[in-house]
């Protein structure tokens, strides 16, 4: 036995000398047999030296448990970076686009082309609708070749579009033209038509309906085509229902898709979320799918919006129902959703979705419960933005022991605006570096009750 505990401490104080810098090694494997003998001769010694190698070794698992949650961390925090790219990405092309279209509205041709153009060469998803309106700026600025040009460019990359259709018919259109530069007058007779056309609307539907579907299927303006599903849209008609849903169910031009989504939504039963549902199981186009989504947020229906929340295969498709549903004030389903999410960033979304409802009470049970320090976290930084209350945050504080977490708790209060939480916690913080960050923060706000504090500092 006493051979074996030899064995056992020499062990320790071989494991002591691998963790020394090389340099040392050297001198410390001398005196190893004189440390050997010691601790031999002295069960005091042996003890120690068994209690100063377990300290170390616990050390050092320490620094391997920290150095592997430092790892995980960057990964975390590259892959949001990421993310982030990728939505600015996103909406830098949506904001392309809906300008391109606002002066498309606006009769402001040039600037619709020099918008589309930009949208274009970014080729993103949207490139072949992005070339399309250019086609179609460019002819109503009488450039005929080029017109032409951009349609055959469209057609050639993009032979599968669903914007080829509307492109051919612009292309008969540019053919037959005589390449002229649009006439202010004709837009302001547009305009009349459009407002007679509503007149026989509410009068005689029926003589109003084929033109409306006339002017739908034909190469009017984006202008004409969208007062004209208005007009329908208004009517509230059974025809017109059937029309609006034709158009919504149609593969062609995705955006009178998009915005006949919208209008059919407004109709609201039975009939109207049948057919919403249909367009979007068959839908391919995200935009078009994301429209019904938000067509569910007009209608307040919670219960498809949390069948797409659980199913859908699409991530950001599947944020985009769990968001809506946080707007829809889907609290009730949201909680139901959270202990059953697959990972760490489906709770996170679903989180965000509670702070868009105001369910302040979830998220404060999330702070207290939750064993992840990330959703931790999260829910904390949506209670600050919330403006939670002092007392809350503290507690949590109080209760937390998670460096990173009370850290977070810092920030809400600080978000909040709230100084005598950051004074209460800064009186009483022992840690002389989160005592720090909560000095820090105070330092910024300039109320009253953080100066004061500030003040105390100085006076000791």
């Amino acid at each position: 036995m006493r051979v074996a505990n030899r064995e056992w401490k020499m062990a320790w104080i071989v494991a002591g000398l691998l963790m020394l810098p090389a340099g040392l090694r050297a001198s410390a494997a001398l005196q190893a047999p004189q440390q050997e003998q010691k601790v031999a001769a002295s069960p005091d010694a042996a003890n120690a030296a068994s209690e100063q190698a377990s300290a170390v070794a616990d050390e050092a698992k320490q620094e391997a448990t920290q150095a592997k949650d430092d790892r995980e961390q960057e990964l975390q925090e590259r892959e949001q970076e990421k993310r982030d790219r990728e939505q600015e990405r996103a909406e830098r092309l949506e904001e392309l686009y809906n300008d391109g279209r606002e002066a498309l509205d606006e009769d402001r041709y040039k600037e619709a082309e020099q918008k589309f153009t930009e949208l274009e060469k970014l080729n993103g998803p949207q490139t072949d609708a992005a070339l399309y309106w250019i086609a179609y700026a460019q002819n109503r600025q009488g450039k005929k070749e080029a017109s032409i040009a951009t349609i055959a460019d469209l057609k050639k990359r993009f032979s599968q579009s669903r914007w080829k259709k509307d492109a051919e018919a612009l292309e008969i259109e540019v053919h037959s033209s005589t390449g002229a530069k649009s006439n202010p007058d004709a837009q302001g007779d547009t305009e009349l038509k459009m407002l007679a056309l509503q007149g026989v609307m509410n009068s005689d539907p029926d003589r109003a309906m084929p033109i409306l579907e006339k002017t739908l299927n034909g190469t009017a303006s984006p202008k004409e085509k969208s007062q004209a599903l208005f007009v329908l849209a208004q009517s509230g008609s059974p025809k017109a229902e059937e029309i609006l849903s034709r158009i919504a169910k149609a593969q062609s031009n995705p955006d009178l898709q998009r915005r006949a989504i919208q209008y059919l939504a407004m109709f609201g039963g039975s009939p109207a979320a049948q057919t919403l549902t249909e367009v979007y199981t068959s839908a391919n186009d995200p935009g078009v799918k994301r429209a019904v989504i938000h067509s569910y947020l007009m209608t307040g229906d919670k219960a498809r919006l949390l069948v797409l929340a659980k199913s859908e295969q699409n991530e950001d498709l599947r944020r985009e129902a769990i968001r809506t549903l946080g707007m829809a004030g889907g609290q009730s389903e949201l909680q139901a959703m959270y202990p059953t999410a697959a990972s760490t960033e489906a709770r996170k979304d679903i989180l965000q979705a509670l702070f868009l409802s105001g369910d302040e009470q979830a998220l404060k049970q999330v702070a207290e419960t939750e064993k992840n320090t990330e959703l931790r976290r999260a829910a904390i930084r949506n209670l600050g933005m919330m403006g939670a209350k002092s007392q809350d945050l503290q507690t949590i504080y109080a209760k937390e022991t998670d460096r990173g977490v009370k850290e977070e708790v810092l920030n809400a209060l600080f978000i909040g605006g709230n100084a005598n939480g950051l004074v209460a916690i800064a009186k009483g913080e022992k840690d002389p570096e989160l005592k720090k960050k909560a000095v820090e923060k105070l330092s910024l706000m300039g109320s009253k009750e953080a100066t004061d504090y500030l003040m105390e500092l100085l006076q000791k």
